[in-house]
């Protein structure tokens, strides 16, 4: 499941983002491969992005896609930098990739909620607010941030982070699978890759582990407090079924949360279209300041 949304929306997105009212001029100070910890023998890394100021702002983590097994946290470094000029602490966030006999799920949820965690742990460094998070992701990204929205702290045995909650404060979620009790690849095209894919990452088959195919979907999760969530889905995706982004909307708004789908006719796994791209990006920062910064 890795994300396709080609150059193209990275392009588009900078546009939209550097034509905004948030002081353009200012420079950014970036990061890279900072350590948020280490699992698995590895180090676990993000980048970071922020103006070059000391006002506190809110806070966006980007997860990338990849079917949980390819992919880097570079995907979303563009996308970053232009958000942080419009006022937003960003970070990009690695995190382990499933191989054939290692790093099975939950270490990827772990993981990403490893990083909001740390982040805040960090507040007074980077001049973050820990109360206004936001999460973006795409495809196995958008899976991943959805979990950040509808799930508490899986793995708090770190007396260091303990007192750091991992759930962000609202989800961007760009074509990711949400509901995997369904067989993905009974929907045709590309759903037996798709099956496939979500067998790698929880190691089992849906017959041999029902509840870990449970445990792993973030609509089955949704409750009151779950994050409001701007969903965006192509409706020709035959990797990623429409479908599964509908459950999560529709499971949000019978929680009484905030839920918005935007389905792009004509699009895939991936946004080709100039205006596919041209509206993910302008509903996507409009989305950001009207929960993180309470724009109207």
């Amino acid at each position: 499941m890795r994300m396709r949304l080609a150059r193209g929306v990275r392009v588009a997105l900078f546009l939209c983002l550097l034509t905004g009212a948030w002081a353009q001029d200012k420079p950014l100070r970036l990061e890279r491969d900072l350590v948020y910890g280490e699992a698995g023998g590895q180090q676990l890394k993000l980048d970071l992005a922020r103006p070059d100021s000391e006002d506190v702002l809110p806070a966006v983590v980007f997860v990338h896609g990849g079917g949980w097994a390819a992919g880097d946290k570079n995907s979303y470094w563009g996308q970053a930098q232009a958000l942080a000029k419009l006022g937003y602490v960003c970070a990009t966030v690695g995190y382990r990739l499933v191989k054939p006999d290692t790093n099975k799920w939950p270490a990827q949820l772990d993981d990403v909620q490893r990083a909001v965690r740390w982040l805040r742990s960090q507040a007074a460094r980077f001049k973050l607010d820990p109360e206004r998070f936001g999460a973006v992701g795409s495809s196995a990204g958008g899976h991943l941030v959805a979990l950040l929205g509808t799930r508490d702290t899986r793995d708090n045995s770190d007396e260091a982070l303990a007192k750091f909650p991992s759930r962000v404060q609202c989800v961007v979620d760009v074509f990711g699978p949400t509901d995997f009790t369904v067989d993905l690849a009974q929907g045709g095209g590309q759903g037996p890759r798709a099956a496939a894919l979500v067998r790698g990452l929880l190691g089992k088959s849906r017959e041999e582990a029902p509840e870990l195919y449970k445990d792993a979907s973030p609509a089955l999760f949704v409750d009151a407090k779950a994050a409001p969530a701007l969903v965006f889905h192509g409706a020709a995706d035959t990797l990623v079924p429409p479908d599964q982004s509908r459950r999560y909307e529709a499971a949000l708004k019978k929680a009484g949360v905030e839920a918005t789908l935007i389905v792009f006719e004509g699009e895939g796994h991936g946004f080709a279209k100039r205006e596919s791209q041209d509206r993910y990006a302008k509903e996507t920062v409009a989305f950001l300041n009207r929960q993180l910064k309470g724009a109207k």
